[in-house]
This record gives C-alpha cells, sequence and structure tokens, in this order.
C-alpha cells in the first residue's frame, strides 16, 4: 500500500507543488488549506505522515502539531515554513516535530524528510495489515 501524506498549507502553489512532487514519487495525497480542515482529515483518513505550515489563519502550524500529537503521536510531522526562524524550530521540535524545513523546499528535500519519517516507524500500522 503506498504511503499517505496530507499536506497541511493555506497557499495554493504549495500545496500544488507538494502534491506533484510526491504523487511522483508514488504518494497517495491529501491536501487541506488550513488547520481544522487538516484535523479533520488527519482524524478521518489516518495519514502515515503529515507536511505542515507554521504560518496559517484560523490555526497555526504548531496548535495543528500539538492537537495531532495528543490524539496520534505516532504519525510524523514535518513542518514547513516561510518564517523559518530557530525559535519556531526548536518549538516545533519540543511538540514532536520530526524535521522542519524552510519554503521554498527543494524536492530533493522534501522527499528524503519524507523517507526518514517514515522509516522512524510513523507507518508502521498501515504495513502491518
Amino acid at each position: 500500500m503506498k504511503p499517505r501524506v496530507l499536506i497541511v498549507d493555506d497557499e495554493d502553489a504549495v500545496r500544488s507543488s507538494l502534491k506533484m512532487i510526491f504523487e511522483y514519487a508514488g504518494y497517495d495525497v491529501l491536501l487541506a488549506a488550513n488547520g481544522p480542515v487538516g484535523m479533520k482529515l488527519a482524524e478521518q483518513e489516518a495519514p502515515d505522515l503529515v507536511f505542515l505550515d507554521i504560518k496559517m489563519p484560523q490555526m497555526d502550524g504548531l496548535e495543528v502539531l500539538k492537537q495531532l500529537k495528543e490524539r496520534d503521536g505516532s504519525t510524523p510531522v514535518v513542518i514547513l515554513s516561510g518564517h523559518g526562524t530557530v525559535k519556531a524550530a526548536v518549538e516545533a521540535v519540543k511538540l514532536g516535530a520530526f524535521d522542519f524545513i524552510e519554503k521554498p523546499p527543494e524536492s530533493e528535500r522534501i522527499l528524503i524528510a519524507a523517507r526518514n519519517a517514515l522509516a522512524s516507524g510513523g507507518s508502521s500500522r498501515r504495513t502491518a495489515g
């Protein structure tokens, strides 16, 4: 079964470029334009991996990360940020993020982070069946 990645980002261009990168590499892709939709999709679809923007209206990425980790701590989350401050990266890691990538991300960097996150054990429930 293909790994399923959820991309939560308020920018259409980022969502569509990440979708192309992941689909080309053989992933199933779910898209959410904001935090509340991302949370709902995460509950309904149980993705193997989440790529999450930090700066979003309604609910920022750190709040989404916190809630995802409270509900299901096993799903690895990679944070994306166009505002890549050390403080934000440290906060994201403290909250349980697997990795932190600055925008615009290179496709190879995205795929390496995805492979590493999935290899960390976050996808064990999908491959066990």
